[in-house]
């Protein structure tokens, strides 16, 4: 077995080996601001939902390099001796600034803002982006969902369909967008989200026929259980179920066919049988076009899974950690921006509000270089310190995240609900003033 190595080596090497030519140049304690941000949003969404940052910061204190970590860089010839002497010493001491995990996002939005030297702020590029881009690309999916759903439950379960530890991260990001629970035991542990899980299919053809296993099923959990009503014929399956469990029973799940007309047909029947209080889950492969699609039809929860857990066709939320300020020569912060075609970005440290309109709908994402920061009821700043010299200072909580994301997709113009194709929800307008 591999040994488990800390976070720090969820690095590219690249980033070794500019640190190893900046130590020797003697530009690796230059000033640096890093800026985490996305040129453009996934094709035909309209906001992204920043994810990850609470992970992040957990993970923050134990990216350090030690003995195991150095003995493997230095086995494989990674870097030189007086590199590797850095590295053993190494702690971020520097200050992050970034939005409120959460909070919607839109093109060009600074989410994260590293500031610290260039060798300390250097390393952090992979792990800051593999962690963000992830989990940021599941919840917009989630958020989408939740949207859809409008009100109805949605519950994620879409463990089976990935990484193991990004099924842990995939749950959390679906939470803070919304889900109301999720199938993994681990998300429970490890940040107390709702959990929730019955039987499967394999439960029933187990016994040996389905009302023999629903009676079962019922004597273990009690009424206010789930029964998977279609692993045979559906209709034989809710009078089954009802067999088994009574007028009283909890829900049925429907997990293929035609959702619509099944969800329907089954509402219709549970009723004739006296079981109006039983409520109908469905799964099978859902997004959120399919949530949509099911609006009109008489659903009480919807379970996700593998399109949750890939982004919903978006499995990454593309975001980059680019240089926009260094120190000069003497002592000033200098602008610096990559000039690359279709590549480009803008240099110098950003703050970020967001304006509202008297009704209090969003309706420009306010980016400015230097220059007073718009204040007034209108403006909300998106920014808040995350690390101030090397120690985390956001406590902000799961909960608090979760309710941060709900206002946040709340302030946005209707479109932003709109799952055609379309231009991002609110305009990036960045201002360009000198610093007075």
């Amino acid at each position: 077995m591999s040994p488990a190595f800390r976070p720090s080596l969820l690095t590219d090497q690249y980033e070794l080996t500019m640190l190893q030519a900046a130590l020797a140049g003697g530009a690796a304690q230059r000033r640096c601001v890093f800026e985490v941000f996305a040129r453009r949003l996934p094709d035909g969404r309209r906001y992204g939902v920043l994810a990850g940052t609470g992970r992040l910061l957990e993970q923050l204190p134990d990216f350090r390099f030690g003995d195991e970590e150095l003995a493997d860089l230095e086995r494989r010839k990674v870097v030189d001796a007086p590199t590797l002497r850095w590295l053993a010493d190494y702690r971020f001491q520097g200050e992050i600034t970034g939005y409120g995990e959460g909070e919607c996002y839109l093109p060009g939005s600074p989410v994260l803002t590293v500031e610290g030297s260039f060798a300390e702020a250097v390393m952090l590029e992979t792990f800051v982006l593999s962690v963000l881009n992830h989990d940021s690309a599941i919840a917009a999916a989630a958020s989408r969902m939740t949207a859809a759903a409008d009100q109805r439950p949605c519950l994620e379960m879409g463990a089976r369909r990935t990484h193991e530890e990004a099924g842990v991260a995939a749950a959390r990001a679906a939470y803070i967008a919304g889900f109301a629970a999720s199938s993994l035991l681990a998300s429970g542990a490890r940040y107390g989200i709702p959990t929730i899980g019955t039987a499967a299919h394999a439960f029933t053809l187990l016994h040996d026929d389905e009302l023999e296993a629903f009676a079962a099923q019922v004597a273990s959990l009690g009424a206010g259980t789930t029964l998977l009503v279609d692993t045979y014929d559906v209709t034989r399956g809710v009078e089954n179920a009802i067999k088994a469990a009574g007028t009283g029973l909890g829900a049925v799940r429907l997990d293929s066919g035609d959702l619509v007309m099944q969800a329907h047909a089954v509402r219709a029947q549970l009723d004739r049988l006296g079981a109006t209080g039983t409520k109908i889950v469905v799964t099978s492969d859902l997004d959120e076009f399919a949530i949509a699609a099911l609006a009109a039809a008489p659903v009480d929860s919807y379970g996700v899974g593998t399109q949750l857990v890939t982004g919903s066709g978006a499995p990454t939320a593309g975001m980059v950690y680019k240089l926009v300020a260094r120190e000069g020569a003497d002592g000033t912060m200098i602008p610096v921006a990559k000039k690359s075609a279709s590549k480009a970005s803008v240099g110098g440290r950003k703050w970020a509000v967001r304006r509202r309109d008297a009704a209090g709908v969003a309706d420009q994402e306010l980016l400015g270089l230097g220059g007073p920061v718009p204040s007034g009821a209108e403006y909300r700043p998106l920014q808040r310190p995350l690390v101030t010299r090397g120690e985390i200072v956001d406590t902000s909580s799961l909960e608090d995240a979760r309710a941060r994301h709900q206002a946040s997709r709340a302030e946005l113009p209707v479109t932003a609900r709109q799952l055609s194709r379309g231009e991002a929800a609110v305009p990036t307008v960045v201002y360009q003033e000198e610093a007075r």
